[in-house]
């Protein structure tokens, strides 16, 4: 006998911490293989973007493997323009958006 929606919630809970956590590590995932595809489509490697900014090629692995965390924002933002974009930086509440840089 199948179960409606409702019953199969009933059975098993959703736990939304959980859920956030797992969300955020898949957004953490998909951004840091963006990354990669961009500095490949600029035609790069991991080393020349790295002699680029003045760090190691592991630096640069780091960011494409979404370690951002322990990241410096000016080494995220010369990573970026090294593969030909720019950084932005807002902060935001709600409805509210400004451009920190």
């Amino acid at each position: 006998m199948a179960l409606s929606l409702e019953e199969m919630r009933a059975r098993r809970p959703v736990d939304r911490t959980l859920l956030s956590k797992h969300k955020n590590r898949m957004m953490s995932e998909v951004r840091a293989y963006r990354l990669r595809e961009l500095r490949e489509e600029a035609g790069l490697t991991q080393a020349e973007v790295a002699e680029r900014i003045g760090v190691g090629q592991r630096q640069v692995s780091k960011i494409e493997h979404g370690d951002l965390d322990s990241t410096k924002i000016s080494s995220i933002r010369r990573y970026l323009e090294a593969i030909g974009g720019s950084l932005v930086i807002e902060f935001s509440t709600g409805e509210s958006r400004t451009r920190l840089a």
